[in-house]
């Protein structure tokens, strides 16, 4: 008899929390419709009650609790102040990590460390050592998902600055700008990937609308990497000179001779920095190519025999170095690394490397930019007339331009470039008195191809 009593007791008991759960969740559905219409027009104010009911109530009911969450609480922050605001602000990073624990597959590990780093930096909870440490976790744990362009300089820059207050060895600060550079660059080739898809669509005008908006996107996300890699190599700045780069790799070099990587990165940094005379250069250079005779190792011979007075000898090794690279990317840069290395001698000989390495690469921008300064080095070289000479320039902005349209992280550096050039072209008055209005211009010299002169 209690038996049956017990079961019926449980039954009851069961049948009245499913009952009291259901009225629940309808309620969580109703105040969920009810914040996310007054989200939806930016009425945080009202929103904020039914969905802190929502969010608190049915955690894991529907991913808008954190979506609309971290808006709405972002604007409660911002229009409070003292007890108020440090408790929206607890709250908001409570919001991070549960958005990770209720739906890990939109929420992933380095995004909420991100969100949380910076929310704590704006609100200077967080200083630079905790800053650098928790983000240096998330991107060694989560690296795919560490794509915030700002997140990365600031996981770098904390790092510097913690060098400089003698907290962090100079060598971190390499490393860790070694990393930090790469991503950068692999998030913009992503970018410019696409980019170089649609363009050709864009030029011919049988673009769509919804391709439209992806260029801009891709564009303005490719524009932000660019000014984040600049900030970077900004911070880093003379920690990176050779008087710092010698002294270090020779203290080192004992220890790590035998450490690809290291030696690598080591000989790289040198030869970016120009530390090319240096005896230290010429030994890393040797424990590179005794360890791994890779495309980078003739690159960096080829610029030591040049150096030396062998040309043909450093062109061969610019050629190897070309032939042993597979990846289409890489292989680009070594070939416009080379063209910067032969332009002083030979501007034909630096151009046909361009053309390589776009061919290689059409998003390398940089190589439209040098083969921008080569035609703009040559307007004298081009032309019986002042005003065909000058004509040069037009080309060398039109080049510039493609150099920022293939690559939007360029698109700072091109602009200047192409106001430049076409500062030095002949004015709307000199087109005028020409009467030359619309004609083709076309360059006998070495740039070759042609202009048309503006309509005014």
């Amino acid at each position: 008899m209690r038996k049956n009593v017990f079961f019926a007791v449980m039954a009851l008991s069961l049948v009245f929390s499913m009952a009291f759960g259901q009225a629940q969740n309808q309620e969580c559905v109703t105040n969920l419709s009810i914040y996310v219409e007054s989200a939806k027009v930016k009425n945080y104010d009202a929103a904020y009650e039914p969905w802190k009911f929502t969010y608190e109530t049915c955690p894991e009911l529907n991913r808008a609790n954190y979506l609309y969450g971290e808006r709405i609480l972002k604007h409660k922050i911002e229009n409070s102040e003292g007890e108020e605001r440090a408790a929206h602000t607890a709250m908001l990073l409570k919001v991070y990590d549960d958005a990770m624990k209720y739906f890990p597959s939109r929420y992933p590990l380095a995004s909420v460390v991100i969100d949380k780093v910076l929310l704590q930096r704006s609100e200077q909870l967080i200083d630079d050592e905790q800053i650098f440490s928790q983000l240096d976790q998330a991107f060694k744990a989560d690296r795919a998902n560490f794509s915030n362009p700002q997140a990365l300089y600031l996981y770098f820059s904390s790092l510097v600055d913690l060098n400089t207050a003698g907290k962090r060895e100079l060598q971190d600060v390499f490393e860790v700008y070694d990393e930090v550079v790469a991503k950068l660059e692999e998030e913009n080739k992503s970018l410019t990937d696409e980019i170089a898809k649609l363009l050709p669509l864009e030029e011919d005008g049988s673009i769509s609308d919804k391709d439209k908006r992806r260029l801009e996107v891709y564009s303005t996300n490719s524009g932000s990497f660019g000014k984040v890699a600049a900030s970077v190599d900004v911070k880093l700045g003379a920690l990176a000179d050779c008087e710092n780069l010698v002294p270090l790799y020779e203290k080192s070099y004992e220890a790590r001779k035998t450490d690809i990587g290291w030696v690598k990165s080591a000989v790289g940094r040198m030869f970016g920095k120009d530390c090319t005379d240096s005896p230290m250069f010429r030994k890393l250079f040797e424990a590179q190519i005794a360890l791994e005779p890779s495309a980078d190792a003739y690159l960096y011979g080829g610029t030591l025999k040049q150096k030396a007075g062998d040309i043909q000898g450093a062109l061969a090794d610019f050629n190897k170095s070309a032939e042993l690279e597979t990846d289409p990317y890489k292989r680009s840069n070594i070939l416009y690394k080379i063209a910067t290395i032969v332009r002083k001698n030979n501007k034909v000989q630096a151009r046909n490397y361009l053309n390589q390495a776009i061919k290689a690469n059409p998003s390398n921008g940089r190589a439209y930019l040098l083969q921008a300064a080569l035609y703009a080095d040559s307007a004298n070289e081009c032309g019986e007339t002042q005003f065909d000479k000058r004509a040069v320039y037009w080309l060398a902005a039109k080049t510039a331009d493609r150099a920022g349209r293939v690559d939007p992280s360029l698109r700072s550096t091109a602009d200047k470039a192409v106001e430049s050039y076409n500062a030095k072209a002949p004015s709307k008055t000199d087109i005028f008195n020409s009467g030359r209005a619309g004609e083709v211009i076309t360059f006998s010299c070495w740039v070759g191809g042609s202009v048309t002169i503006p309509s005014l």
